[in-house]
Formats: structure tokens, C-alpha cells, sequence
């Protein structure tokens, strides 16, 4: 029995669970590890022709962990920041440590923040978002979603509950924003029309 206070069953040699188990301790010696010669240091094998690498050029600020004295030689540029989920992230990375929680915390809210600011911004241009057919729900009707769910201990059922309401709500309250202020507006055209 293992984990027994007087540990009856003396602990197996190298050479007993070799014999036992194929392979057992195959990389134990250096020389039969494939990994060995890529672990020693030879400058002459990296083709690396420089101590340091080119600096990439930082053509705006950029965002860096506060325990970095310097920016690391290459960063990726594709995604650069904006808006209110700019300002969080940057925030985030000046005012906290990559250990602390709240650094990751604020960054999962700029992540939120950014999608939202997405959504608005794609009601601003000529093809908006079309929210019934980017979630996917018509296939729920059509290719027997809500039948796929019911009793086959689908760990998604314990939340589906919540989902139209995190996806569909923030799309129904923009829509009555966008009809209230549009009511808003025909109120006061009026008004001002009948002076």
C-alpha cells in the first residue's frame, strides 16, 4: 500500500525499473539526450551576429511591465491602442506589476470595454454588426440546437441560461437609446418648427 506511515515496500533501484519498464530512465545519461547539445552554450552554433539584437523602433509609446527597465527589442505592433480600452490597458501597465491581480483584471476589463467600443463603432459605418447571424442563433432553430442540449450533461447548459442576456441586452438597449434619441430629436424639430 503506498503512502503508509512505515512504508513496508522498499523504493524500486534505477536498474530494477529499467529491467521492469521499457525506456525507464533512457535520458538519465547526458550523452543519450537529444536535448543535451542545444543546452550548451556555443556562440559559434546560434549564427547569431550580435551580443544584442537591433532595436525595433518605437515610432509611439508603447506599453511595458513597470519591473522592465527597457522596452524588449522586438514588440508587435499590429494592434495598437485607442479609445477608453487604450487608456485602461495603459493604466494597467504604468500603475501596476504583471504580478498583481489588478494588473490582469483592468486588461480583461479593456478587453470588454473593447468590444464595446467595436459594436458602437460598427453602427457608424455602412455594413453595422448583424448580432442574429454573427452568435449563430438561427442554427439553434434550424440544426437542432436546443434538442442537442437537453439531457446530455453538456457543461454549457448550466449557463445558457444567462447567454441571450450577455449577448442580446447590450444590442436591445442600444436600440432603445438609438429610438429615444431619435424621438428626442423629432420632439424638438417639431418645436422648433412650430415657433
Amino acid at each position: 500500500m503506498a503512502y503508509t506511515a512505515n512504508n513496508p515496500v522498499p523504493v524500486p533501484t534505477a536498474e530494477e525499473l529499467r529491467a521492469r519498464i521499457p525506456g525507464w530512465g533512457a535520458d538519465l545519461n547526458p550523452l543519450d539526450r537529444p536535448s543535451v547539445p542545444k543546452l550548451q552554450f556555443d556562440p559559434g552554433r546560434t549564427g547569431a551576429h550580435w551580443d544584442f539584437p537591433d532595436r525595433q523602433e518605437e515610432t509611439y509609446p508603447r506599453e511595458r511591465s513597470i519591473e522592465h527597465g527597457m522596452l524588449t527589442p522586438v514588440f508587435g505592433t499590429s494592434v495598437p491602442l485607442k479609445g477608453v480600452s487604450g487608456v485602461m490597458r495603459r493604466y494597467a501597465y504604468r500603475r501596476y506589476s504583471e504580478a498583481r491581480a489588478a494588473h490582469w483584471l483592468i486588461l480583461l476589463a479593456a478587453d470588454r470595454v473593447d468590444a464595446l467600443e467595436a459594436r458602437i463603432s460598427s453602427l457608424a459605418t455602412l455594413r453595422p454588426d448583424n448580432p442574429v447571424t454573427e452568435t449563430g442563433v438561427l442554427s439553434e432553430f434550424r440544426r437542432g440546437g436546443v434538442s442537442s442540449r437537453a439531457g446530455r450533461r453538456r457543461a454549457d447548459v448550466n449557463h445558457q441560461w444567462i447567454d441571450p442576456v450577455l449577448v442580446g441586452l447590450p444590442w436591445v438597449l442600444a436600440g432603445g437609446a438609438a429610438f429615444a434619441g431619435v424621438r428626442a430629436l423629432l420632439r424638438l424639430s417639431r418645436r422648433v418648427q412650430a415657433r
